[in-house]
């Protein structure tokens, strides 16, 4: 299995050859702020209880953590920013490739992000993805998982320049954003592992996940 951080390295090698200078440095710039001002600090962490996690996949059927926890030993959510992310993609696609094996781990993956859910299924449609990705109207969910932000004035013109209308995907009036996020949780609504990063070309690995599940199995 390759890594996922070999492919993001890959992607960003092509990007820093294209994308101007000036744009590469304020977008650092504003990672920068962010790990400056350690949001992630606010975020549910290991040996936090799960908040219930209720929203609609592509289709409009809601999905919720607690039944699924209810049916499997464990349950992955991953919380992305959108389709327009290459990074979220790539990371998406890492979590297919590892879908089956969490399945055989009794472990359920669900996505979650802000969009709506055409472009939810658009996500699923591109990335060939096997899990239920949810619609997180309004960022309820992510908030109450301490993972959201605004994203930066400097940037939202840049994100444009890139054809990314985050208000637009989102069907709302609004740049707010979850950091990218991992979660696992356990029958018991425990989170066992978690990676959280303000930098949001840093991904989970997915053998990482994979790990942390087989050793819960071995307590």
């Amino acid at each position: 299995m390759s890594k996922l951080i070999d492919r993001i390295k890959e992607y960003q090698v092509g990007f820093r050859k294209k994308a101007p200078k000036e744009v590469q440095e304020i977008m650092l710039k504003a990672t920068k702020n962010l790990e400056d001002a350690n949001i992630s600090k606010n975020a549910l962490s290991v040996g936090d209880i799960a908040k219930e996690v209720k929203l609609p996949n592509a289709v409009g059927k809601v999905v919720s953590l607690f039944e699924i926890l209810e049916n499997n030993d464990f349950a992955v959510i991953d919380f992305y920013r959108g389709v327009w992310c290459t990074y979220c993609n790539l990371e998406l696609k890492a979590l297919q490739g590892i879908n089956e094996e969490l399945q055989g781990l009794g472990a359920k993956l669900i996505a979650v992000s802000p969009q709506s859910p055409d472009a939810s299924m658009t996500t699923k449609e591109k990335n060939e993805l096997e899990f239920e990705v949810l619609s997180d109207t309004g960022n309820v969910v992510s908030k109450e998982y301490g993972l959201i932000f605004s994203l930066s004035e400097e940037l939202r013109p840049i994100y444009l320049s890139f054809g990314i209308d985050i208000p637009a995907s989102n069907k709302e009036d609004s740049y707010e954003i979850p950091m990218p996020a991992i979660y696992v949780v356990n029958k018991k609504r425990e989170i066992i592992f978690s990676f959280i990063d303000e930098d949001y070309t840093k991904r989970c690995e997915p053998q990482d996940i994979l790990d942390a599940i087989k050793k819960a199995k071995d307590l």
